[in-house]
């Protein structure tokens, strides 16, 4: 049996592949009133540990469109809720469903069940990556931006799983990442390592926004680090993205933020309401890039 493919982490992907689901992710944004429908008969499984807004209706509403089906599982109303072994459950939703999207707090364990389903599996996040997030970024991008490769983009503030999935970004696409971290918040070692010189590390945020075509933050206290809330709060607050921090920017520069967005801490309403904010754009291709995917993963 042929094994399948999976898609646990961005550099899970070619950079030529990744550049073609990106451009067939426009493709389908742009024919949406005539879409295909493949997947007639196919049933995508969605796992949820963690809570979700975009993620869930993006996956399910990508599904249909494309004429398939998703079926929502909550962890805690299935056999995982009481501790069945990942490997057990993996076997059987991958002889009954054609992919599993997996959104939990534990990139082992996606890989885990990875291992032994028949299927492709998705991370639709986890506390070291959210891969889907950042195809959706890119597509944004190039959007509002042209083609990223040679451009600079800066990210602000945390360095946690969307940043680690920036960093993977930044090689496959050919840009050059700048991240502004507190230093007991950098991102990923293995991360960094796969990006090399796409990558360059920064203790001020405006030295990092300096010149950069796109500015990018997220929440700084992400699920599960709700007990950090408060230091987090402290040792980020120099960290905001304000209209200073914009300033810095090239002119031309666009804002982005995967949501949801915490006006007042990591961004001021000023940013991510104004002008340069193209986060609404952002939020609107999880769906189209996931149908991407989707279509790249099941064909």
């Amino acid at each position: 049996m042929k094994r399948p493919r999976h898609f646990l982490k961005l550099s899970d992907l070619a950079p030529e592949e990744a550049r073609r689901l990106v451009q067939r992710a426009r493709e389908l944004k742009a024919q949406r009133d005539a879409l295909p429908r493949p997947f007639t008969g196919r049933t995508l499984a969605m796992i949820f540990a963690k809570s979700s807004t975009r993620t869930r209706v993006s996956f399910e509403v990508g599904m249909h469109k494309l004429g398939g089906h998703a079926l929502m599982l909550p962890t805690a109303q299935t056999q995982l809720g009481r501790e069945e072994p990942l490997a057990d459950t993996a076997r059987v939703i991958s002889r009954m469903c054609d992919a599993v999207m997996i959104r939990n707090d534990s990139q082992a364990d996606q890989e885990e069940f990875a291992a032994h389903s028949r299927v492709p599996v998705i991370n639709g996040l986890s506390e070291l990556h959210h891969p889907c997030q950042l195809l959706a970024d890119v597509q944004t991008w190039f959007e509002h931006g042209g083609d990223p490769r040679g451009k600079t983009a800066a990210w602000i503030g945390d360095g946690n799983n969307v940043c680690n999935s920036w960093i993977e970004a930044a090689r496959l696409f050919g840009f050059t990442l700048h991240v502004a971290t507190p230093h007991q918040y950098r991102p990923a070692a293995a991360a960094l390592a796969y990006a090399g010189k796409a990558v360059r590390l920064f203790d001020d945020p405006a030295a990092a926004a300096a010149g950069a075509q796109l500015v990018v933050t997220d929440t700084f206290t992400s699920m599960g680090r709700e007990a950090e809330a408060a230091e987090r709060m402290q040792v980020l607050a120099a960290f905001q993205v304000d209209t200073r921090l914009m300033a810095r920017a090239a002119p031309d520069a666009v804002f982005m933020h995967c949501l949801p967005a915490h006006r007042g801490e990591e961004v001021t309403a000023e940013v991510i309401d104004g002008p340069q904010s193209v986060v609404w754009d952002e939020a609107e291709n999880r769906l189209w890039a996931q149908m991407a995917l989707l279509e790249f993963l099941l064909a």
